[in-house]
C-alpha cells in the first residue's frame, strides 16, 4: 500500500494552513477594514484603527502559528525533514483543528441564528483540516514506505550528486 493518500491529505492541510497564514498577513497590508472583515474580535479591529503596533505583532504571531502547523504537515507528509516531536505536534494540531471546527457547529445546531454562514463554512474547513491531519498522518505512520528527506526524498546531496553526474557525462 502506498502513502500517497495520507500524503495528499496532509498536503491539503498544508494548503489550508498556509492560506490562513497569508490571509492573516494580508490584514497588515490592507489595514483595519481587513481585520473586521476576517471576523477578528472588535478590540483588535479598534486597536488596528488606532494604529497601535500590537495588532500587527499579534497578526504576525498568529500567522507564524499557522505556518508552524503547515510545516508540521509537510514534515508528516515526508516532504521535508522530520521535525522534533512530530507525532505530538501533528496529533495536537489535529485535535485543535477538530475542536475549532466542532465548537461553531454545535453552537449552530443549538442556536442557528448566532452563527453566520461564513463562520459555519470556516468551522467546516477547520474540522476537515483536523481530520486530514489525523488520518493523513496516521496513514503514513501505518505504512512507512515513503522516506524522509535525509533518506533520499528531496535530499540536496542527492540532487548535487545527480547534477554532478549530468555534468560529467
Amino acid at each position: 500500500m502506498s502513502n500517497k493518500p495520507g500524503a495528499l491529505l496532509l498536503v491539503i492541510a498544508v494548503l489550508i494552513a498556509f492560506a490562513t497564514a497569508i490571509a492573516h498577513l494580508s490584514c497588515i497590508y490592507f489595514g483595519p477594514q481587513c481585520f473586521s472583515t476576517q471576523m477578528m474580535p472588535l478590540s483588535i479591529a479598534e486597536l488596528a484603527e488606532n494604529g497601535t503596533l500590537l495588532t500587527p505583532l499579534d497578526t504576525l504571531f498568529v500567522s507564524t502559528v499557522f505556518m508552524v502547523f503547515g510545516s508540521n504537515a509537510l514534515s508528516g507528509a515526508r516532504v521535508v525533514r522530520k521535525l522534533p516531536l512530530l507525532s505530538l505536534g501533528i496529533y495536537t494540531i489535529a485535535v485543535l483543528c477538530i475542536i475549532r471546527g466542532i465548537l461553531p457547529l454545535q453552537l449552530w445546531l443549538r442556536l442557528p441564528d448566532k452563527v453566520s454562514e461564513s463562520v459555519l463554512f470556516i468551522s467546516i474547513v477547520w474540522l476537515v483540516a483536523g481530520l486530514f491531519y489525523l488520518f493523513g498522518y496516521r496513514a503514513i505512520r501505518l505504512n512507512p514506505s515513503l522516506p524522509y528527506e535525509r533518506e533520499g526524498l528531496m535530499n540536496h546531496f542527492s540532487l548535487r550528486q545527480f547534477l554532478l553526474i549530468r555534468i560529467v557525462t
